[in-house]
């Protein structure tokens, strides 16, 4: 098996050098500096960031235009757990490090607050998973057994936890909202969206790998087939369904709002886990949706069960779409149904929630925009799969746009009416999640996070070595990204394991006498992570062994970008061969 590991890896890395174009390579737009918008990116994200902290925090978000704060999705400082990663990916290794210890100290799980499951899993259990895998190459004294333990994994293992009871279903479906002290309130709905069902895998799957404890992703695959073993007979699925009865309540079937991550999780589920059962099930959907719902690389929404148009209309929340196509190998018509998606953006100078396609307008009451980030977070991937300098264009108009209509004095302002421009006093978590990370990503192509493998680093657990930092990041839907090579770097816990594995660093140490540093990639958060003492331990280069196959159960393409990685398995799990 390891030869065949080993084979696997180098057809990969072939399949890669083939398929990805070199990095910082590729047309730009004509005219379009890209380092000078990155900094532009860069500036708008501190604005936004100081601002909070300035008038906002402790309270989940900012309100711009009054110049304070709220709480919105139960108190945990919500903008300051998302922004975290952001803030290394922008290279800022010592505010990283500060915000590391402002929420051990300040952030408390046990409150009683009525919590949605959905949110609470995607910002903050996903915030800290990130922030936790991420820490010592943001230069944190990682404890011993790290990343198998430390303080942010404990954190995400007991907000997760704290979810848990909303799983205790018949069917395995969760409820929506749940209360952090006391459980599933009595008289709680039972009626959840889609997504709100299906979009658990990629944190809780992590949790499970790290911890040892198998309950989250058990309970998040128990989710993801209840809601495959009750889709129609075309082989679509709802908007909302009972989570008691399995009885659909909502049926309209399509790939926005209600239903969108779903997919999502499905497939980057599927990388994450190499788990060829959850990509087989998105590829069915992908049949269905392209079959009923496509209609000149646009997609509609239609009768679960007969597949007749209910609305003929394009969510915002829909432009997630052309990213994970890219994912799966199918670039052609993404970019067909991007170029669709980005006619609107161009039409209104952001994407209103709702548009109606034959009307060519918006829909009344969904006019507005939160400063949403999927037409750039497709943006993002498939110009690292084209480099068509088009996708530059579209993070171009998104920083003027923005820049233009939205930014105030205390941050960014929703957009309430694209029509005129009003704004509103809300500024989401997700802006600095996803929607600036997004944008930073896209004109920054030598950032870590793009790493092709060509650097890594190796770590010593209780359970035996380990490569981390190789690529390959997998982005949960509110962008926070989870590198998979860390869910096989730990075992469930046995006491007597760190004498074992002392033992094996001895003799291996006598052993073994050759190594070679990999020389990391250089600082790409040119302004303040400039300005950082070589605090952070990414600073070294990492450890490769020298003729020796590897001990420790490693992905089978550990070394590939995101975006190329699953277009090639997207092409192996297509292949019966």
């Amino acid at each position: 098996m390891a030869a065949l590991r080993s084979l696997g890896s180098f057809l990969c890395l072939w399949a890669l050098r083939l398929l990805a174009p070199p990095a910082g390579t590729g047309a730009a737009a004509p005219g379009l500096d890209v380092a000078s918008y990155r900094e532009r990116v860069r500036a708008m994200f501190y604005h936004a960031y100081e601002h909070y902290l300035e008038s906002a925090f402790p309270y989940d978000e900012l309100r711009p235009l009054t110049c304070d704060g709220q709480d919105t999705w139960g108190s945990f400082s919500l903008t300051l757990i998302d922004a975290l990663d952001t803030l290394l990916i922008l290279g800022n290794v010592s505010e990283f490090q500060r915000v590391v210890n402002v929420l051990q100290e300040g952030v408390d799980f046990d409150i009683d607050v009525n919590a949605s499951v959905f949110e609470t899993n995607i910002r903050v259990v996903g915030g800290l998973l990130s922030a936790h895998l991420l820490s010592k190459k943001a230069g944190v004294e990682v404890e011993v057994g790290w990343p198998c333990s430390g303080p942010l994994l404990r954190m995400a293992e007991e907000a997760a936890r704290k979810l848990l009871p909303a799983f205790q279903t018949p069917t395995g479906m969760p409820y929506g909202t749940v209360n952090l002290l006391h459980g599933v309130n009595p008289g709680e709905t039972p009626v959840t969206c889609t997504a709100g069902i299906g979009t658990f895998i990629v944190e809780f799957a992590t949790l499970s790998h790290l911890t040892g404890d198998p309950v989250f992703e058990d309970v998040a695959r128990k989710a993801l087939k209840a809601l495959w073993k009750n889709r129609s007979d075309i082989g679509l699925v709802g908007n909302h369904i009972d989570v008691l009865t399995a009885k659909w309540v909502a049926q309209d079937a399509g790939i926005g709002a209600g239903v969108d991550s779903y997919f999502e999780y499905l497939v980057k589920g599927a990388i994450l886990l190499q788990d060829k059962e959850l990509m087989s099930m998105f590829l069915e959907y992908n049949k269905a949706i392209k079959n009923y719902t496509k209609f000149d690389d646009w997609y509609l929404w239609v009768q679960m069960y007969k597949g007749t148009v209910s609305m003929p209309v394009f969510q915002s929340l829909e432009a997630y779409w052309p990213g994970l196509q890219s994912l799966i190998g199918d670039v052609d018509n993404a970019m067909r149904t991007f170029l669709n998606y980005y006619t609107v953006w161009k039409q209104f100078g952001g994407l209103p929630e709702f548009y109606n396609i034959p009307q060519g307008y918006t829909v009344d009451k969904r006019e507005g925009y939160p400063l949403r980030p999927e037409l750039i977070e497709s943006a993002m991937y498939l110009y690292r799969a084209t480099r068509d300098p088009t996708l530059l264009e579209l993070g171009r108009d998104a920083v003027e746009s923005i820049e233009k209509i939205s930014k105030v004095d205390c941050g960014f302002a929703t957009i309430k009416d694209l029509r005129d421009h009003r704004l509103d006093n809300r500024m989401e978590s997700f802006f600095l999640a996803e929607t600036v990370k997004y944008l930073y990503l896209l004109f920054d192509p030598d950032n870590f996070i793009h790493n092709d493998g060509s650097v890594f680093d190796v770590v010593i657990t209780p359970y035996g070595e380990c490569v981390l930092n190789a690529g390959g990041y997998v982005f949960n839907t509110e962008a926070h990204p989870i590198d998979p090579a860390a869910l096989h770097c730990c075992r469930k816990r046995k006491e007597e394991q760190w004498e074992v594995e002392d033992l094996m660093r001895e003799f291996y140490s006598l052993k073994k006498n050759k190594k070679f540093t990999l020389k990391r990639a250089s600082d790409h958060g040119e302004g303040e992570s400039a300005k950082e003492p070589k605090d952070a331990s990414s600073e070294k280069g990492g450890e490769k062994r020298n003729s020796r196959k590897s001990s420790h159960s490693l992905l089978s393409c550990p070394s590939q970008s995101f975006n190329s990685k699953l277009a090639v398995l997207g092409q192996v799990f297509l292949d019966n061969t």
